[in-house]
């Protein structure tokens, strides 16, 4: 692999939910703090959404190590079909040994064991991940075990995590009574051209490397594939790729011509090729030309030299150069072009000659003075 190619002492771009790699700044920070200050206060319900990639369960691992070790953490990667399949799942976790699968009952049996947690002065904590893929009635269980209550204190904590779709659901009229229960929503939006290369450099200097692998082609090819649509996932997996483009063809430098075979090894539709292009046009244009040879045409009679006046070309052409004439080289061109009257006016006089002969032959002249005459009328 890359790794000691360039220095690095683990991969930096793989795509798990690794606390180590958390890119706790901007929003990420900012949601992190938002959503650990609400579960400490005991708020109850939130809900985290982003994009698909957008990191919602690597920051939902530092949201757990924020919490002490004697809260009761319950993680659900999936999300049950409905209700009572919640109900369910949470009585096994909290070791309830469930006497009837009657909802009331179930739900009585959850409370009293929740209420044994927080006696024992600790907090009991819900993690759903995926849960746009949540039912309305799965939903609706949410909402009731949100009611769990002891004086002004929340049972449980419950904290979903799900794509944008999860606001589809949220803001229909039917789910108003859940909506007005969420107390923090939190939003994570796609990186911009600066954020994507402050969490790509983040991502490197973690794995024991230098951000500068990245040549100033390189981070703007970077920054055009993903333009303010980047995500963590999509990122990594470009970055990813992107080196192992350069290891292999031993580059200690990255630039946008890597970039680009990487966007095109994913199936990435990027402006990076068009980016390319420009950078070798403007090459071109800052080339200099190279000015062409002039002839010199030999001069037995050596000439003084002309001195340049002021603010004349100094790659101008020198007198003699320019205003001899090549006398030989006219006299051939003119020949050149009078062999074709030539010809034709030869052409014309024999054709003309033999038109006179034809007559006379057939007028039967004596001779050619005679025939001119019978021709003239005379």
């Amino acid at each position: 692999m890359y790794t000691q190619y360039f220095g690095l002492n683990k991969l930096p771009f793989e795509n798990v939910p690794d606390p180590a790699f958390f890119f706790d700044q901007g929003d990420y920070h900012n949601v992190r703090s938002h959503i650990t200050e609400s579960l400490k206060a005991g708020r109850g319900l939130m809900v985290i959404t982003g994009p698909i990639g957008s990191g919602k369960t690597t920051l939902s691992q530092m949201i757990k190590a924020d919490m002490a070790d004697t809260i009761k953490l319950v993680w659900i990667a999936e999300p049950p079909a409905n209700s009572m399949d919640l109900f369910l799942y949470l009585s096994q976790e909290l070791g309830i040994a469930a006497a009837s699968t009657e909802r009331t009952f179930v739900i009585r049996d959850i409370r009293e064991a929740l209420l044994k947690i927080v006696a024992q002065g600790s907090k009991c904590m819900m993690i759903i991940d995926e849960s746009h893929l949540m039912s309305e009635d799965t939903f609706n269980g949410i909402r009731l075990l949100n009611n769990l209550e002891e004086g002004s204190t929340k049972l449980i904590q419950i904290l979903l995590l799900g794509q944008e779709e999860i606001m589809d659901t949220i803001n229909k009229p039917e789910m108003e009574p859940f909506k007005q229960r969420i107390a923090a929503l939190e939003i994570l939006g796609k990186m911009d051209s600066e954020k994507i290369q402050k969490y790509i450099s983040h991502r490197i200097q973690i794995a024991g490397g230098h951000p500068d692998i990245f040549s100033e082609t390189g981070w703007e090819a970077i920054s055009l594939a993903f333009k303010s649509n980047g995500t963590p996932r999509t990122i990594n997996s470009l970055c990813d790729r992107t080196l192992q483009v350069a290891f292999e063809k031993e580059k200690q430098f990255i630039d946008a011509h890597d970039v680009y075979e990487a966007t095109q090894k994913i199936g990435m539709v990027t402006d990076v090729f068009h980016y390319i292009v420009s950078l070798k046009s403007k090459q071109r244009e800052q080339t200099p030309q190279k000015a062409a040879p002039v002839k010199e045409t030999p001069n037995p009679v050596q000439e003084p030299a002309v001195q340049p006046e002021a603010n004349v070309n100094q790659h101008a052409i020198r007198p003699q150069q320019a205003f001899q004439p090549d006398y030989n080289f006219a006299l051939d061109s003119e020949k050149q072009r009078m062999k074709g009257p030539v010809i034709l006016l030869i052409t014309s006089i024999a054709t003309l000659m033999g038109s006179f002969y034809y007559y006379c032959q057939q007028a039967k002249s004596p001779g050619l003075i005679s025939c001119i005459l019978d021709l003239l009328g005379l």
